[in-house]
C-alpha cells in the first residue's frame, strides 16, 4: 500500500488540469487534459529544489492553491462514508468534508517530497452513454521496477471536469478509507470520526 500513497500524490498534482491555458476546461475532453498537464506537472516537480529537499509547507501550499478546486471533495466523502453519510448532520458532513480534505492533502503533501522522476503516459477513456461520468486509464512509469496502472473517475459539471476518485493498480482511493471511517464510526460514532481527522490534521501540522 506505501505505493498506493507514493503515486496517487503524482495523480492528485494533475489535478490542476483546469488553470494551465485560456482555452475552457469544459471544452477540452478529460484525457486532453490529463495528456496536456502532466509533462508540465512533471517538469515543475523535477525543477522544485524546495519540494525535493522536503519543504512540506510548500508542497502543501502547491496542492492547496492548485489542486483542490479540480475535486469534488463532496463527493468524496460521501462515497467514503457509505451508508453513515445520510445520518450525518449537514454541519457534521461539511465537517466531515473538510476534514477528509486536509488530511488528504497533507498526507500527499508529505508524499511529494519523495518525487522522483516518474513519467506518466494516458492511455485510453471509458464513459457513460450520457458523458456524465468517465474513466480516463493513465500508466505511471518510475525510473526502475513495475509500471502501475492508474484510473481516474471524472464527473462532467456545469465548469468542466471534476475527479471523484483515483485507483491505483485497481486500489480505490475512496476504497481505501471506507472501511477505516466505518470503524471508527461504528465504535465513536459519527463525531468520533470528525475528531479522529481533526486530530490528524493537528498532528500532521506539527510535523
Amino acid at each position: 500500500m506505501s505505493q498506493f500513497f507514493k503515486y496517487i500524490t503524482i495523480l492528485l498534482m494533475l489535478g490542476i488540469c483546469a488553470g494551465l491555458g485560456a482555452q475552457a476546461a469544459d471544452s477540452i475532453a478529460p484525457d486532453e487534459i490529463i495528456r496536456r498537464v502532466a509533462d508540465d506537472v512533471v517538469s515543475a516537480l523535477k525543477a522544485d529544489k524546495d519540494i525535493q529537499a522536503g519543504d512540506r509547507k510548500k508542497a502543501y501550499a502547491l496542492i492547496d492553491a492548485k489542486v483542490i478546486p479540480h475535486f469534488d471533495f463532496v463527493r468524496m466523502t460521501r462515497l467514503a462514508m457509505g451508508r453513515n453519510w445520510r445520518d450525518a448532520t449537514p454541519e457534521q458532513q461539511k465537517q466531515l468534508t473538510d476534514g477528509f480534505r486536509d488530511l488528504l492533502v497533507r498526507t500527499y503533501s508529505t508524499s511529494l517530497t519523495q518525487f522522483k522522476n516518474q513519467t506518466i503516459q494516458v492511455k485510453n477513456v471509458d464513459s457513460r452513454p450520457d458523458e456524465s461520468d468517465v474513466l480516463v486509464h493513465t500508466l505511471i512509469i518510475p525510473s526502475g521496477g513495475q509500471n502501475i496502472p492508474v484510473d481516474y473517475n471524472l464527473e462532467r459539471v456545469p465548469d468542466g471536469w471534476l475527479v471523484f476518485d483515483i485507483k491505483v493498480d485497481g486500489v480505490s482511493l475512496v476504497t481505501n478509507y471506507r472501511n477505516e471511517f466505518s470503524d471508527v464510526v461504528h465504535r465513536s460514532g459519527i463525531d468520533g470520526l470528525i475528531k479522529v481527522l481533526e486530530d490528524k490534521r493537528r498532528l500532521a501540522a506539527k510535523q
